[in-house]
């Protein structure tokens, strides 16, 4: 990973890594054998430190991969479509999935195994059920309270909302839907 690389890619990863102790002593540490094999340790260590957190924070819970996902059922699913939103470009251009379909057709195994795949190339991700967001924004006495609650739920590149169509809301919930489905991270 790092065998090949030029005295000035080092100090750029080195400079990524905010190792700058070691920067500052480029000059006798340069040409030390352990160099490239601390840069590749510190870099996969964060790497997997990123994974562990981003899977933490999207609180996906357990689900089938989707090498089990009955593709013979529902019969009227898009297949190109979904396999399209795993290319995850709807992300990239700010486009919303919306998956509508009866109970028990996988819509949830699908988002989580799209949130996965969103994780595992370096996205963030929030999956929660509507009927908890909602209440969750609901609780908040203030607007300033209520502002920083919106932030957790429009920071994550991927916002999944499970189960929006099982529960009707007051309009103060459908507020707080499209408040949250709009604004800005």
């Amino acid at each position: 990973m790092t065998g090949d690389l030029t005295h000035e890619e080092l100090r750029a990863r080195l400079r990524n890594l905010g190792l700058h102790g070691m920067l500052a002593q480029w000059d006798e540490i340069a040409n030390q054998p352990w160099l490239r094999q601390v840069i590749a340790i510190e870099e996969t260590e964060r790497q997997r430190r990123s994974l562990a957190r981003r899977l933490d924070d999207a609180r996906l819970g357990a689900f089938k991969p989707m090498a089990d996902f009955d593709w013979s059922w529902p019969r009227q699913i898009d297949r190109a479509a979904v396999e399209e939103c795993f290319g995850l470009g709807f992300l990239a251009e700010g486009i919303n999935i919306i998956l509508v379909g009866p109970n028990g057709v996988g819509k949830t195994m699908l988002v989580k195994n799209l949130a996965y795949h969103a994780i595992l190339h370096g996205h963030t991700v929030r999956l929660i059920s509507a009927s908890d967001m909602l209440a969750d924004l609901a609780a908040q006495d203030s607007s300033a309270a209520l502002a920083r609650r919106l932030r957790r739920y429009t920071q994550p590149q991927l916002l999944c909302v499970d189960e929006v169509g099982y529960l009707s809301y007051s309009n103060r919930y459908a507020d707080l839907l499209f408040e949250c489905a709009l604004r800005p991270s």
